[in-house]
């Protein structure tokens, strides 16, 4: 069975895109200081600097690393330790009253009956029906 967990925010395209703001904020300050502009000009490019590589530093830690963060993950069963499970405790097999019968759509996470062949948020045609 499928589970909607928290996935993969951070990734190695944040990263490139990081090293392209340090990469234009060392221009910024060389062309501040060189043209002669006020001392907050090339101040604010070093702080653009600062704040690309460190997160150019976070984006890449958290694309390669194992246990990485991002919105919305969907896994198969076994594939990938619940965290939600592993800080609260509980079983992912145990359901409230009120939810017997559901489950989440794969596609956009939208809860669902398990009678429904198609999603009624998305309308995608749900997986085993």
């Amino acid at each position: 069975m499928r589970s909607i967990k928290p996935g993969r925010g951070p990734s190695g395209m944040g990263a490139l895109g990081s090293i392209i703001a340090v990469i234009f904020g060392i221009f910024w300050t060389i062309m501040a200081v060189s043209m002669g502009a006020p001392v907050f000009f090339p101040i604010f490019g070093i702080l653009f600097v600062i704040l690309g590589i460190v997160q150019a530093v976070y984006h890449f830690k958290n694309a390669t690393g194992k246990n990485r963060y991002s919105a919305f993950d969907i896994t198969e069963e076994g594939e990938e330790p619940d965290p939600l499970e592993e800080r609260f405790g509980g079983s992912a097999s145990e359901t409230p009253a009120d939810g017997a019968g559901a489950s989440y759509c794969p596609y956009c996470g939208a809860k669902t009956e398990s009678a429904y062949s198609f999603c009624p948020k998305c309308g995608k045609e749900l997986p085993g029906k």
